[in-house]
């Protein structure tokens, strides 16, 4: 996605290309098979959802053929990751590869151990406090219910008269992997009619897919995971420069 003369435009591919990804499952046997994606274009030429599907489709509420839709679709079904990954913005993990996100982002801590040794602030334990707990034997739990975003928002204490940039931690949180969006609902009035745009449903992800599997990682080196992916995306993209995929994954 780029501005040219003030004007938004998508890249893609032609419609009749047999190379153009058609349905959210060969988005997600796509995702699975380079490991992880952004979903828009960035600095690695061609490493993104965006390039890859038609550019005429999105944001027309076609379910089926609209790769907007298809983030929806994705991140309720829970085969791949979805969130904002990639530089602050959306992009899809694998579960093979989520683990090795997981170990450099988080630097080998889950969010309670960086609390306590001071790197996480009050405002991101606000959110994570909404989000987990623990029993009566001290293991994590999980919201029974999903949460909206809006209504994690208000829960938290964020918004008019209490903390500030709601969007920013949350971004940040996603960022680290202590979060993930795992499925958008719409808001409902009093009378329980919908309305309004899908909000999403946030959760740390070993509330999707279980603490071992999410960090099967913590015992390689995180500098070692970031070398890893990097040199995943340099597999798949020969292209890609060293800055471009600093700016993705970050350093």
């Amino acid at each position: 996605m780029a501005v040219e003369d003030g004007v938004w435009i998508m890249r893609g591919l032609d419609w009749n290309d047999p190379y153009r990804i058609r349905t959210w499952q060969e988005l997600v046997n796509w995702i699975d098979e380079v490991g992880f994606l952004p979903l828009f274009a960035n600095g690695v030429e061609g490493f993104s959802a965006e390039e890859h599907v038609s550019p005429d489709y999105w944001w027309t509420g076609i379910r089926e053929e609209d790769p907007w839709e298809w983030r929806e679709i994705i991140a309720a079904d829970h085969r791949v990751a979805y969130g904002k990954f990639f530089d602050k913005k959306a992009g899809f993990i694998s579960l093979k590869w989520l683990p090795y996100f997981v170990n450099y982002r988080r630097n080998g801590y889950d969010f309670d151990a960086r609390w306590e040794d001071g790197l996480a602030n009050r405002r991101e334990k606000k959110i994570m406090d909404m989000l987990t707990g623990r029993d009566a034997d001290g293991d994590v739990t999980f919201p029974d219910d999903q949460i909206l975003s809006t209504d994690l928002k208000k829960r938290a204490g964020f918004g008019k008269g209490g903390e500030k940039n709601y969007p920013g931690i949350i971004t940040g949180l996603q960022m680290q992997t202590y979060l993930v969006i795992t499925d958008f609902h719409r808001r409902r009035n009093k009378r329980g009619e919908e309305y309004g745009m899908p909000v999403s449903v946030l959760l740390p992800p070993e509330a999707v897919w279980g603490y071992e599997a999410v960090t099967a990682a913590y015992k390689e080196n995180p500098a070692a995971s970031y070398d890893r992916i990097a040199e995943r995306i340099r597999e798949v993209f020969p292209g890609a420069d060293d800055a471009a995929i600093t700016d993705l994954i970050g350093r």
